[in-house]
């Protein structure tokens, strides 16, 4: 009885408190309002039609619901926190300390209802509805008033929605007229569909557009007119498009291009440029004056999409425009078309062009944690050269060294120095024996890279890595990337393995992969496909696919069988020869305004044949740490359902495999300022094509999906604006390498237990999205 009665009370001091609130937010909002004011709480539209669909009633009474103004004050359960935050502060006698902050940053003032004009709104529905084709719509304002609170009302009466009966366009002897007559099958106007005059300002941006395209320099929307006849038939009108009468004569002249005109050394900060003679240099069509001969002039003969004598167009001056941007070379660029002086009907163009730095130094730190792997830090110095031969060319070296630590665990001491240096030179086209056309829209790039890295394990080895590449870079458009290297040489070579390592070999034998030379050559490709900058979309996505080809042809050439003991060497070193692919699959779902569901799933193969029996370690895939499945450690799963119990000298070696599955979701959502959350799960691990008697349940088998880990956990995200700071707090629902039965450890959660948390709770922090 002494339970059930202590209950209770608590259940009436929750409702005490709930209704404290109520009263404390409420009340206390009204008694600072002015004498004789009122405070607005909203308004709303009710649309009075027996003709219109529920459906279409209801959309139309939203988009109307929005028309009105002002908003009233901010709500959060019911409640108007920021206004009782206003009101409370009073008036601050200096523009600083908590009462300035609170009034000022935290609360926002009353909206009064003396500041509401009824008749305004209700003119502001009527011409909405009336744009939309509802003509002589009725609208009428009232209003509410309860305890110095004040709604307002409107009705609204539409009458039947006018439908378009006909469009015509310009039939008049003008050129222009005989060029809008000719798209008009592209005309947003058609017969059938309700008059709306949105989509009528959009059919002459549309007309406009292509006028543009045309030579029509001068034209613009305005200079057209729509007459909408709606005096004959039933609820019906005709719409005829003309050019108006007072169009000026040079808006109806369709023009072409003269002198092309360059300043690649402009300065922002004066109005004209001094040069002299020797300054001014002929290319082909165009005039550079270039008063430090910065650039060789086909740079400009290549990202001009201009020649003399062509017409004016409006997409040849917008992609100009993005490939001088394009290039990497200018913090500024301007175009000016002014009439020619000398010829008739002719433009000059003029661009106007300014420099960027062209050397500088940029450091990147990058850093991450997993507590229960490595805490790493990075850090990249880059030198950079912008303009190397004169060409728009981008060279660039890189200075690296990073570390991968573990404060305690099994890998203690055991940890991961990597030093190194990068060198690429870049240039702005295709390099290839026979000529190409590149994408038009983008400037389409050659990159060439050398890298040598030195990576320490220490008390275990050393690895040497030299890799070399030469590829293309090119975007279709703003959505779809490729990146295709012709030459992509990886080399691997031991140094430095301790005693201690080979020991761990002898009791696990597939440990001495790690340390065998590794020969890696041949063509990669990736393609990327993304919509994810179209921020308006509820729903976008994000692909990239990885093509990996290393030593087919010589394999193919040479005959090499590693199944039959007929392994090829090159410079006394196997090459690997497989096929590995990789498929990155990402879909992000708007929920509201500031949350979103993030998904992604990845699939990996590679095969191993020929002259390899295995993928290479460097190329095999890995799962777990902080940007894959956060509730286990950093490769530290798989392959399949084994676990590693053979060593006996504190070391956990990674773990690999040749094929991948791995699947995440996460609900995000922002909390306030700067910090959003999420609650995520992962799920996903690797297998071995081939059965390794020394990996025990590591082959993929019919059953994988009883090898999948999976684990859950929540996060903050911490958005700087230049950069994201994340935290997630992770643990595993499935152990793969348990026995089956056993492997859901769910009933097992138990947060309170010391023990439980020091082997499940693993702090993942990073910098970056996961994906």
């Amino acid at each position: 009885m002494s339970k059930k009665r202590n209950h209770i009370r608590m259940e009436y001091i929750r409702y005490f408190v709930v209704l404290s609130l109520f009263f404390v937010f409420g009340c206390s909002n009204t008694k600072y309002l002015p004498e004789g004011d009122l405070l607005y709480t909203g308004g709303s539209v009710t649309v009075k039609d027996s003709i219109l669909k529920k459906k279409e009633r209801k959309e139309l009474e939203n988009e109307l619901n929005d028309l009105l103004r002002p908003k009233p004050n901010k709500k959060f359960l019911g409640l108007r926190p920021k206004l009782w935050f206003y009101n409370i502060a009073g008036e601050p006698k200096k523009q600083k300390g908590i009462r300035y902050w609170l009034r000022t940053k935290v609360g926002e003032p009353p909206v009064l209802f003396s500041k509401v004009d009824l008749e305004y709104n209700a003119s502001v529905l009527r011409n909405f509805t009336e744009n939309r084709g509802y003509f002589k719509t009725r609208v009428s304002a009232d209003s509410t008033v309860h305890d110095k609170r004040v709604t307002a009302e409107y009705t609204l009466i539409p009458k039947k929605r006018y439908i378009i009966k006909s469009v015509t366009f310009p039939d008049d002897s003008l050129a222009m007229s005989r060029i809008i007559g000719r798209s008009s099958r592209r005309s947003l106007l058609k017969a059938g569909q309700p008059y709306d005059l949105d989509v009528i300002k959009a059919e002459r941006e549309r007309i406009d557009a292509r006028l543009k395209e045309k030579g029509y320099y001068y034209f613009n929307p305005d200079y057209l007119l729509a007459q909408v006849d709606s005096s004959k038939g039933d609820h019906e009108v005709k719409i005829k498009m003309i050019i108006k009468v007072d169009t000026p004569p040079k808006a109806l002249t369709a023009y072409k291009i003269n002198k092309i005109v360059v300043y690649p050394n402009f300065t922002l900060s004066k109005d004209s440029v001094k040069y002299q003679p020797k300054d001014v240099t002929q290319y082909k069509d165009f005039t550079i004056i270039d008063t430090a001969n910065t650039f060789k002039p086909r740079v400009f003969d290549r990202t001009i999409r201009f020649k003399k004598g062509d017409f004016y167009n409006r997409k040849d001056h917008n992609l100009t425009l993005n490939r001088f941007v394009n290039l990497g070379t200018f913090s500024f660029v301007k175009n000016e078309f002014k009439p020619s002086d000398s010829l008739d009907n002719m433009l000059d163009s003029y661009y106007y062009l300014t420099l960027l730095p062209k050397k500088f130094i940029r450091v990147e730190v990058l850093g991450k944690t997993n507590s229960a792997s490595y805490t790493g830090s990075e850090i990249n110095i880059n030198w950079n050269n912008r303009n190397l031969f004169k060409g728009a060319e981008l060279f660039t070296v890189s200075v690296f060294g990073g570390a991968d630590f573990q404060l305690s665990g099994a890998n203690n001491g055991k940890n991961i120095y990597k030093l190194g240096t990068e060198t690429s030179l870049t240039w702005p086209r295709l390099i290839t024996p026979f000529r190409i056309e590149g994408p038009i829209e983008f400037v389409p790039r050659t990159k060439a890279t050398l890298r040598y890295e030195y990576q320490n394990r220490t008390q275990l080895y050393a690895l040497n890595s030299f890799k070399t590449s030469f590829g293309y870079l090119w975007k279709e458009n703003i959505r779809k990337e490729h990146q295709l290297n012709v030459v992509d040489i990886t080399y691997v070579s031991p140094n430095h393995v301790t005693p201690e390592y080979l020991e761990d070999i002898k009791e696990d034998p597939s440990l001495g992969k790690v340390i065998e030379k590794q020969l890696i050559f041949g063509p990669t490709y990736t393609y990327t496909y993304t919509n994810t900058m179209q921020k308006r979309k509820k729903s976008t996505f994000y692909f990239s696919g990885d093509l990996d080809l290393a030593g087919n042809i010589t394999g193919l050439v040479t005959g090499a069988n590693v199944k039959k003991n007929d392994t090829i060497k090159l410079f006394n070193v196997p090459f690997s020869q497989y096929v590995k692919m990789r498929g990155d699959f990402r879909h992000y779902l708007k929920l509201g305004k500031e949350s979103e569901l993030a998904s992604r799933i990845i699939l990996g193969v590679g095969i191993p044949y020929g002259n390899s029996g295995a993928l290479p370690t460097s190329k095999q895939f890995v799962v777990g740490g902080t940007n894959s499945i956060r509730a286990f450690r950093a490769r530290s799963l798989g392959p399949g359902s084994y676990l590693n119990t053979q060593t006996t000298n504190d070391f956990l070696p990674d773990q690999s495999g040749d094929l991948k599955l791995e699947f995440s979701t996460e609900y995000r959502a922002k909390l306030f300022s700067i910090v959003r959350g999420a609650v995520f799960v992962d799920a996903g691990n690797v297998w071995l094509l081939n059965a390794d008697p020394n990996k025990a349940g590591g082959e993929i088998t019919k059953d994988f999906m009883k090898d999948i880990a999976v684990g859950a956990g929540a996060g903050l995200r911490f958005d700087l604006s230049f950069l994201v700071l994340r935290t997630d707090l992770a643990f595993p629902l499935r152990k793969p390498y348990l026995p089956q039965g056993q492997r859901w450890v769910i009933d097992d959660i138990n947060f309170g237990s010391g023990p439980w948390r020091k082997e499940n709770l693993i702090l993942n922090i990073a910098i970056g999205y996961p994906f």
